[in-house]
């Protein structure tokens, strides 16, 4: 990582996760294929979308951006923004239970007008917004996953083929 990198995130506060892995291929100009350990982090990334499991072991292979400029075979290091990572925790697995919740709320609350005990009802639309906010997930995190943001980098390159 270059020195004005470091420096700037630093100053920013921001902080990251990283994973070490090699690279296995290239892709377009911008991106590299690296072959890395499943992790805990994995879970809630917004770009496991772009991430291809091999086999059923704990092997990897990840779409990054690289910035480093990695060849393949480089043994490097990626990196992911910690409130990215964060953000998207939060969008998996709590807004979900968050919109299971209101819902079910609003069903308990509305259920005498509509002629339906509290009890069924509310367990109704509380599960019906559940599944509304796993498509909303989705969705976003599509759309997550296209921003650099999101997706995991290629910051340093560990050990350079022949090197």
């Amino acid at each position: 990582m270059s020195a004005v990198r470091a420096y700037l995130l630093r100053k920013t506060g921001v902080t990251l996760a990283t994973e070490e892995g090699v690279v296995i291929k290239l892709g377009d100009t911008t991106t590299a294929w690296v072959k890395t350990k499943k992790s805990a982090a994995c879970e809630s990334c917004a770009s496991r979308s772009s991430c291809n499991t091999m086999g059923g072991s704990n092997d990897m292979e990840v779409e990054s951006v690289n910035t480093a400029g990695a060849k393949k075979g480089d043994r490097v290091v990626l990196s992911f923004k910690s409130s990215s990572l964060l953000k998207a925790t939060f969008l998996l697995y709590v807004f979900p239970v968050l919109c299971m919740l209101a819902g079910a709320i609003v069903g308990q609350e509305s259920a005498p007008h509509f002629g339906f005990g509290p009890s069924g009802f509310s367990a109704i639309i509380g599960f019906l917004c559940f599944f509304v906010s796993i498509l909303f997930v989705k969705i976003k995190g599509n759309k997550l996953a296209e921003k650099k943001d999101y997706r995991p980098e290629i910051i340093r390159i560990k050990k350079q083929v022949g090197g």
